[in-house]
């Protein structure tokens, strides 16, 4: 899958109403930055000062199971829902926190966003579309859907969907920005140009001869 594939479907699936057919054309092309605003949400902790060089970030994955009606198919449905910080241990198990007759919601604790170096292209994508997302890789265990790699790479989120796992785009929060903007800018190195090649009279012999 290409980005400009990738980005077609993610505006699809958060179009407005009536616009689901289109494709915001401003997302085909890597765009200049775009300044976020700073939301904080209510259990919002501020990172600390060593931020920037920091590599990993810990958060909590939302899982929502769905019940499905009058589908012949399935009776339910799982995606990722949201991811957001999380400061709990790693070893603590993961709690069911919405249950009704029509909807199931999970949080897992204990996965890390990690930044690497050669996907800080990808990271540049993502921050600067107009709906920067967090990618949640999970397989089925057990009747349950459990997340199991999480990246904030357009790149790495799009190798995941060609190798048709299941894949879940969800709202990147917007006090990460900063932090993925600063270590991509620091490790992004665009693709050095290939010098243009001119005829010469060297050619000559490689050209076919007009008669």
């Amino acid at each position: 899958m290409t980005i400009k594939s990738l980005r077609k479907r993610l505006w699809q699936k958060n179009a407005p109403v009536g616009k689901e057919d289109t494709i915001d054309t401003s997302t085909i092309s890597l765009i200049r930055p775009i300044e976020f605003p700073l939301v904080l949400a209510h259990n919002y902790a501020p990172m600390n000062a060593n931020a920037a060089n920091t590599t990993l970030c810990s958060v909590a994955i939302i899982m929502d199971c769905t019940t499905l009606a009058n589908n012949r198919w399935q009776t339910e449905q799982w995606e990722a829902s949201s991811v957001i910080r999380d400061t709990q241990s790693k070893d603590i198990a993961e709690r069911v926190i919405v249950r009704d007759e029509k909807l199931t919601r999970i949080k897992f604790h204990g996965h890390e966003i990690r930044l690497f170096r050669d996907e800080a292209e990808g990271y540049l994508y993502n921050i600067t579309s107009p709906y920067p997302k967090v990618f949640v890789l999970w397989r089925m265990h057990d009747e349950v859907a459990r997340p199991e790699r999480v990246t904030v790479s357009y790149h790495e989120g799009a190798r995941w969907m060609d190798s048709d796992e299941k894949v879940d785009g969800v709202p990147l929060p917007a006090e990460l920005v900063p932090w993925i903007r600063e270590f991509a800018e620091l490790h992004y190195k665009p693709e050095p140009k290939k010098p243009k090649r001119y005829a010469s009279n060297k050619d000559k012999g490689r050209m076919g001869r007009i008669d």
